[in-house]
This record gives structure tokens, sequence and C-alpha cells, in this order.
């Protein structure tokens, strides 16, 4: 049955930033596909919640704290992953996120505090949970959760624009290191209904303008990103790595614009 291979029974994911939003949309589907989830975040309260709801599809799970910016913290992950699920099948790097700033207001740090959050953490990550991945299961998936961010011009954010431009490119360049035996592939995410869209969401006329420059003429739901993430995770994209899919509501143009000073 091909619907068969979008299961992914007795595997075992790695979600970072799975408290809330898009990583536990993520955590959950991958739960309800029969995997096993490592829910990883800097709120305790929030992956406890997350994994109480991943065990309650009958699946097992371990809340891990982890800031994504400490190297030391990503290693602990790695190994009380290993340690709590016995193999590592999945890792998706979800974690990330910088809010809007105009170019001559953004600094150095800023700069690359962006950077180390979006780009460097999901790098290390990787290079940390791949090798228990062909140790304990023989082969792995990647899932990064970029931006569509990375791929429009839009005023105000030369950070975050740039930082997930890097992490798309830098998913082909693994997806070529780690083939065959580890896919690579990332999701190229539009505006969804989340805490980072609040501003968004609670204003009538922004959302208003939001939705009609959205071709399918509505925000996007965490769900939406999940349901590819599962895909990309899952044997049924066993032929797909190195690919950026664009889960946007078909924009090629931003909704609405930051407002940036003239010089």
């Amino acid at each position: 049955m091909i619907l068969d291979r979008f299961k992914l029974e007795d595997r075992v994911a790695i979600v970072t930033g799975a408290g809330k939003g898009i990583g536990r949309a993520i955590a959950l589907a991958f739960a309800e596909a029969g995997a096993d989830v490592v829910c990883a975040a800097r709120t305790e309260a929030d992956i406890e919640r997350t994994a109480a709801d991943v065990r309650a599809r009958g699946r097992r799970a371990a809340a891990i704290r982890c800031d994504v910016m400490e190297t030391a913290e990503l290693e602990a992950l790695v190994a009380g992953a290993r340690d709590a699920m016995g193999r590592i099948d999945v890792l998706v790097n979800n974690a990330g996120g910088t809010p809007p700033r105009p170019a001559l207001a953004t600094s150095e740090r800023f700069f690359e505090h962006a950077l180390r959050f979006n780009v460097t953490s999901a790098f290390l990550l990787t290079r940390l949970a791949v090798p228990h991945m062909l140790e304990t299961a023989g082969q792995g998936s990647v899932v990064n959760i970029s931006s569509r961010a990375g791929g429009m011009v839009q005023t105000g954010f030369v950070a975050y624009g740039t930082a997930k431009a890097a992490l798309s490119f830098m998913t082909r360049n693994l997806a070529a290191d780690l083939a065959p035996r580890v896919r690579v592939n990332a999701i190229s995410v539009g505006g969804v209904a989340t805490a980072a869209l609040e501003s968004v969401l609670t204003n009538d006329a922004l959302r208003a303008q939001m939705e009609a420059g959205t071709p399918m003429r509505r925000i996007g739901e965490p769900e939406d990103i999940a349901a590819c993430a599962l895909y990309l995770a899952s044997p049924a994209a066993g032929w797909v790595t190195g690919k950026v899919f664009e889960v946007d509501g078909g924009a090629e143009h931003p909704a609405f614009e930051i407002p940036v000073p003239e010089l």
C-alpha cells in the first residue's frame, strides 16, 4: 500500500523547537505516523506538554531541555536521545527565528546571532546526530525548517533572510556530502499562524492584507508544514534529497512590507 510508505513505525525522531508552533505540530504528526519522539526546546513545561501528547498517541517520548545556541547542550541532546531511545532515525532542525530590523539598525552581534541561531546550530546538530543515525539505524533523514524570507527580497529582513538563505543552501551541500545513506531536505515556510506572526494575526487589517497577498487566500497552519515534514522524513521521500520544498500558499512575493526608515 502506498500509504505504508508514509509511516515512521518504530523510528526515532529528534525535533528541536518542539514546545509549540511548527515544531510541536511536527512532533505530533510523527507520533501519529508511528515514531517515537525526542522533544527539545528551551522551555521545559512546553516540551513536557508535547511529550505527554506524543505518549497519548501511543508512542514513546522524551523531553530534553536544549538551547540550540549552546554546543554542549546540542551534544547532550544527541547523547540523551540515544540513551533514551536506543537509536536515531530522523532529525528536524526547527528551532530558529529572528525578528525584523532595518539594515542600518542591525548590529554585528544581531547579525551573527541570526546566523548562529538559524544556520550554525542546525549544522552542528546534524554533524552530531548523523554518526549515531549510521551506527544505530544504518541510514537517516534530516529536515531543516527554512523560510521563504530566504528567497524573497523583503525590507527589514537582512539578518533573518540571509540566515535562512544560508540554511537552504547548506541543506543542498549537506545532501551531497551525506548521500546516499542520509537524506537532507528543507522546507521553505511561508506565513504560518504561530507566535512569530502574532502581530499580524491580532491585527485585522494586516491579516486581511496577508491573506489577500497569498494565492491560497489564507495564512498557513502548523499542520501544513508538519505534513510536508512527514513526507520528507518518511520512506515516501526515499528518492528525495538536497531539495527545498516551498510550502507557502503559493506566494511569490511578500504579502506585506515591513516599514523601514528612509535614508
